[in-house]
């Protein structure tokens, strides 16, 4: 059949060129039909601190902001988030000062290995940013796609009530 991969062949992918706005710098990037954000972000764009941790959308440590919602960029093509607004947790901080979320966690002590850190912060700054007087209850539940093996989550909804209480 035309068109058909003939058993132990592989298909080529196709490549295209798309536009990504990220932290509010554009860039046209080529890309494979099959890239996920997540490896566009690291291996084109070397913004590292979007982890990849598990793969398969089970442990948040990818989780950017793509027009200000919460998002998983392993689970995420590339060419899906062509045109639109992408934060990642190196466009938080403004002229090298970290956002009040960013700092919150150092101070309250919420970072330990740091590797879920920039996950729960932007599902954080999603949350607060629809919701600014969220309660502990709808904190925990929108950090419920990220897992953090080291702090055991207190001092994480801690600072984030923090920044909570200030904005509120």
């Amino acid at each position: 059949m035309k068109g058909d991969a003939v058993k132990g062949e592989r298909k080529q992918a196709t490549r295209r060129v798309i536009t990504l706005v990220v932290n509010e710098e554009e860039h046209a990037l080529m890309v494979e039909d099959r890239e996920t954000l997540l490896d566009v972000l690291r291996d084109k764009l070397f913004l590292t601190g979007t982890k990849e941790g598990c793969g398969t959308g089970e442990c948040g440590a990818c989780t950017v902001l793509v027009d200000g919602q919460a998002i998983l960029a392993c689970l995420m093509l590339a060419i899906n988030a062509s045109g639109k607004k992408i934060t990642t947790i190196e466009g938080l901080a403004a002229g090298g000062k970290l956002s009040p979320l960013q700092h919150a966690f150092v101070e309250q002590g919420a970072v330990q290995c740091g590797f879920c850190s920039p996950g729960m912060i932007l599902s954080a700054t999603a949350l607060l940013s629809k919701n600014p007087s969220a309660t502990r209850e709808e904190i925990q539940k929108a950090l419920e796609g990220n897992i953090c093996r080291c702090t055991g989550y207190n001092k994480i909804i801690e600072a984030i009530e923090k920044v909570r209480d200030k904005i509120s």
